[in-house]
């Protein structure tokens, strides 16, 4: 689990129900047709702007805010060194066995090419438009989720102006004005807490979970191409070694 999501969570809503709580009951916040309005409207106007099919799939791009990182760079590295220096020993055929073992698709496949005999360029092509279709899903639900926290506070203005046209409906008795006019305010809350607390974050990192993989996805395609190449371990290492922070760098070297 990414930590910093749950506490960013944790934090922001704790918060806010705490300055509710200073304030008075928790209750007067609580108001189901405002939810209704809101959380209903945006799933709602996402799915006139989206196809069904692209919303669904979303779920499963949203998991990854949730998620910890992938593989470190030191990780990829020490993996691509026992690939190449068993491919330099017992021949590329050798890591037939160990294609098997590896529960990376990706990877499992461009290991897959190379002991096929495919060459570079065609692998390297092959590779790169995984990568391609990769970003346009990420940017795909990226997109969406953005979206979402567009819509949310604009369906809570649309159920604050439908709660003040109810209020205007009686006026002829001031002592409901007041509870009245708060009941309108409450969705206007609800949609700025749904965009600024969950959609744009959640958006934010998303888009970094979609850096962070693609990195990940660069940094093996070119670990596999230096192996198709019959390049020396040391200088794939050289290669791979470009990818991390030069504070680890500095570190393995010592």
């Amino acid at each position: 689990m990414d930590l910093a999501t749950i506490l960013g969570i944790v934090i922001s809503f704790g918060l806010v129900l705490a300055g509710i709580l200073e304030g008075g009951s928790i209750m007067i916040f609580v108001s189901i047709p405002s939810l209704l309005i809101v959380m209903g409207g945006t799933i709602g106007a996402t799915l006139v702007n989206y196809p069904l099919a692209t919303v669904l799939g979303v779920m499963g791009v949203i998991k990854k805010t949730f998620n910890a990182s992938s593989q470190s760079p030191t990780a990829i590295i020490d993996q691509f060194m026992d690939f190449a220096n068993r491919a330099r020993r017992e021949g590329i055929l050798s890591l037939e066995p160990v294609i098997k073992e590896v529960s990376d698709a990706y990877l499992r496949k461009g290991l897959q090419l190379t002991v096929d005999g495919l060459e570079p360029q065609a692998i390297q092509e092959i590779l790169e438009t995984e990568i391609s279709s990769l970003e346009s899903r990420h940017e795909t639900g990226v997109e969406i989720v953005n979206a979402m926290g567009a819509y949310a506070p604009a369906l809570g203005m649309i159920g604050t102006v439908i709660g003040l046209v109810q209020m205007l409906q009686t006026m002829s008795d001031p002592s409901s004005i007041g509870p009245a006019m708060a009941v309108a305010l409450i969705t206007t809350f609800y949609g700025a807490v749904l965009a600024n607390l969950v959609f744009i974050p959640m958006a934010g990192k998303l888009k970094m979970r979609s850096r962070e993989e693609v990195t990940v996805r660069e940094m093996q395609m070119e670990g596999i191409l230096a192996i198709s190449r019959g390049e020396n371990p040391r200088i794939i290492q050289e290669k791979l070694s470009s990818y991390q922070p030069p504070k680890e760098r500095k570190a393995d070297a010592g």
